[in-house]
């Protein structure tokens, strides 16, 4: 095996392991709250879509500490690569607390966008309210699974989702069904479980921090570094989320049923993007490391090896998707409708697999290269394409299937065409 490979193997294997624990158990999350029936499925396809817009729109907490971290160990100041982590570490806490105070403040009218029946929104709502107080544990979690990837430590990541996910599904079987608490149970336990892990993973980076006196202490300046740093990648994310969004309000127009199906089919797609980006996670921070020492060449020689094996592992999750969609759908709900609904989803996802691959590998090096600005711009390029497309495939009598068509041309082919376009150049490889 190349060394090149064993070194993206090293990143890649234990980022995969962790990034499928909480997808996985978001799986868990589902089939719970979805033998409660369909109703309660589509409230947590609601609630979900919105929380993780909020959420995730501060991936940059992770995505840019990483970049920042790796390019100043290649340099080898890891006493600054540990500042710039914890400045990351105090902005979480500044936005979760803005997007908690945001989210419980709003939620009737963030459901509300959605135009969902009665029944639905208030089950959206009763997960919305207890879930959105996991902004600021989450966001920590985030923010220090940055740095601990820029010092290329996947492994400590890993430990802590298991560790914090398994105590989530157990919480939720027991707050669901045990107390029956119903959807709030299932919020309840995510929000108890995300502050444990959090806690967690701040003690590490501050045990880190105290080894090389670096301080922990608040710094306006350095908080407001990191703010800047990460506006181009906020704008990228949002630009993504929008497009998400796009289809859950698709769905939503379709039917309770539809949404359901939504809800399912987008967990199931989001599982095996988590897996796909365990590469995406090794280009981030070998990106960042290799330019920070000044080697183009290397830089170049590992973005190529990693292209392949995302392309390879895009091939493996789609077949082995395209084999389970005929009983799937059986796992997360009973209702006949929303199961047949699944199969044809799942298989378009599946044929979307091997384009994925390539797409994240390529948002991970030009992510770890600090090429936000350009991810920005191209992200609004891509969603002024998908839009009007998936607004095509639902209006006049559209079906579920044709609005997931748009989604893996319109959207995963449109992000392949401006990342592809942008990595045979030169202008993303600043070097230093």
């Amino acid at each position: 095996m190349r060394a090149e490979d064993r070194e993206i193997l090293r990143l890649a294997v234990p980022a995969f392991l962790a990034l499928v624990a909480e997808p996985a158990f978001l799986l868990a999350d589902s089939a719970i709250v979805g033998h409660l029936g369909t109703t309660p499925l589509a409230g947590l396809g609601l609630a979900g879509a919105v929380l993780g817009t909020l959420v995730s729109l501060c991936i940059f907490l992770a995505y840019g500490t990483t970049a920042s971290v790796a390019r100043r160990i290649g340099a080898g100041d890891l006493p600054g690569a540990l500042t710039d982590g914890v400045h990351g570490l105090w902005l979480a806490v500044l936005i979760g607390a803005v997007t908690t105070v945001a989210g419980l403040l709003g939620t009737p009218a963030l459901i509300g966008l959605f135009d969902a029946s009665d029944a639905v929104g208030a089950q959206a709502e009763r997960y919305l309210r207890i879930g959105v107080l996991g902004a600021v544990p989450l966001l920590l979690m985030l923010a220090a699974t940055g740095i601990l990837r820029g010092l290329q430590d996947t492994r400590t990541p890993l430990l802590v989702a298991v560790g914090g996910n398994v105590a989530n599904v157990l919480l939720n079987l027991w707050l669901v069904y045990g107390l029956d608490l119903g959807i709030a149970g299932s919020a309840l336990g995510t929000v108890v479980a995300q502050t444990g892990s959090a806690a967690v993973m701040v003690a590490v980076v501050a045990r880190a921090a105290r080894a090389y006196d670096v301080r922990m202490r608040p710094s306006l300046a350095g908080i407001a570094g990191a703010g800047r740093a990460g506006v181009p990648l906020l704008l990228r994310t949002l630009t993504l989320r929008a497009s998400l969004l796009v289809m859950t309000y698709g769905a939503a127009a379709l039917g309770p049923g539809d949404l359901a199906a939504m809800q399912v089919a987008m967990t199931i797609w989001t599982f095996l993007a988590f897996a796909l980006d365990a590469i995406a996670i090794a280009a981030q921070a070998l990106t960042g490391r290799h330019l920070g020492a000044g080697d183009a060449d290397r830089t170049r020689l590992v973005t190529r090896r990693m292209l392949r094996w995302g392309l390879w592992s895009g091939v493996v999750t789609g077949l082995a998707l395209a084999a389970v969609s005929p009983v799937l759908g059986a796992v997360f709900t009973t209702d006949a409708e929303v199961r047949d609904l699944l199969v044809p989803v799942l298989l378009v996802a599946a044929l979307g697999q091997p384009l994925a691959g390539v797409v994240f590998v390529l948002d991970g090096v030009l992510i770890g290269a600090g090429d936000g600005r350009y991810l920005a711009w191209a992200g609004l390029w891509v969603l002024a394409v998908f839009a009007p497309a998936a607004w095509l495939a639902v209006a006049g009598g559209g079906t579920l299937t044709w609005l997931w068509v748009a989604f893996a041309v319109a959207f995963m082919g449109g992000r392949a065409v401006v990342l592809l376009a942008r990595e045979r150049g030169e202008a993303w490889m600043t070097l230093g």
